[in-house]
């Protein structure tokens, strides 16, 4: 079974969230090899019921006859309510198998939330 060890660090100011780091994967089985995954991200709230982003990533190879990867990925977040949330991303390899991939999803958020500032 594979575990991934990451360490991720983020900043918010203002309209403008980065965030990224990085890890180790122990990726065991024969012809497979431990690798690092990197990736950063910047996005930014457009409007209240709509945050932007784009973010690069790199993965090590994983097998023995794998390849590095290194791509991108662009996407928004559509705020219907302050719980519920519609994601989307897409993008491709920049380097490595030349793979595309796109994701829609929806996200449900709850808890407390901050009390509101006076």
């Amino acid at each position: 079974m594979p575990v991934f060890l990451p360490i991720w660090l983020q900043k918010s100011r203002g309209p403008w969230t980065t965030y990224g780091g990085g890890g180790y994967w122990i990726n065991p089985g024969e012809g497979n090899k431990n690798f690092w995954q990197l990736s950063w991200l910047g996005q930014r709230e457009i409007t209240k019921s709509l945050t932007l982003g784009a973010e690069i990533f790199y993965f090590g190879k994983d097998t023995d006859d794998g390849r590095d990867r290194t791509g991108y990925n662009i996407g928004w977040i559509f705020n219907l309510s302050e719980d519920h949330h519609i994601l989307f991303s897409a993008g491709s390899d920049i380097a490595g198998n030349n793979r595309f991939s796109a994701y829609l999803g929806y996200q449900y958020t709850f808890g407390p939330r901050e009390a509101e500032k006076k």
